[in-house]
């Protein structure tokens, strides 16, 4: 269970974005952190990208610099309210991840960041089942999130930040293999990276053709 911290983040989202921020240090910062996942992508300005789990919009507003065809899709009409105000060039959708109110193959791209460690273990394999339907073949889904970290030194801090903010899934999600996981349905891992002594992993998978 989480400290009252969490849903205080919800209602004050600066409080939240702080915390992200001086977690986001060790990568060189929240900018660095949030195009982790886009490096060695090659993606067309006409390109069809969804952002899940969007949240506030604090990567849309990077995925909108590479595409003028980017949707944010949350569950939660505050945070799409927030994105709306914080990154109005994209278009948001009010949805639940597990049931994407998308048709089959619709994105060439698909996004998420810092949101399936909120997932339970059967959420999220309803998810990565959704994000490969909504996949073009050959499209591409990349991912950030935590990861158990791998030195010692980064271990009270990703801990901390679990106790404080987070709840039972996220500690769950560092017992999970998602690049397994992903190859299970079928999608083909390309990239699997750890950063931050282990602490942060960013995927990049594709749907075969």
């Amino acid at each position: 269970m989480a400290t009252f911290l969490r849903p205080l983040s919800y209602k004050h989202q600066w409080l939240y974005d702080t915390f992200s921020r001086l977690a986001a240090l060790p990568l060189g910062g929240e900018s660095k952190f949030r195009q982790l996942p886009l490096q060695g992508l090659t993606i067309a300005a006409d390109s069809k990208i969804l952002d899940l789990c969007c949240g506030s919009g604090q990567s849309t507003k990077f995925l909108v610099q590479h595409s003028s065809k980017v949707t944010g899709l949350d569950a939660s009409p505050v945070s799409l309210d927030r994105a709306k105000h914080n990154v109005p060039q994209a278009d948001y959708v009010e949805g639940m991840a597990e049931k994407m109110p998308f048709p089959d193959q619709t994105f060439d791209l698909v996004h998420t960041s810092a949101a399936l460690h909120e997932m339970s273990s059967e959420q999220l394999q309803e998810i990565l089942q959704e994000v490969d339907r909504v996949l073009v073949p050959g499209g591409i889904f990349i991912l950030t999130d935590f990861h158990q970290a791998t030195n010692p030194l980064f271990l009270s801090g990703l801990w901390l930040f679990l106790w404080l903010f987070e709840t039972e899934t996220a500690w769950e999600l560092l017992r999970t293999d998602l690049g397994e996981l992903l190859e299970k349905l079928g999608l083909v891992v390309i990239n699997n990276r750890l950063y931050a002594g282990g602490s942060l992993q960013v995927i990049q998978a594709q749907k075969p053709i």
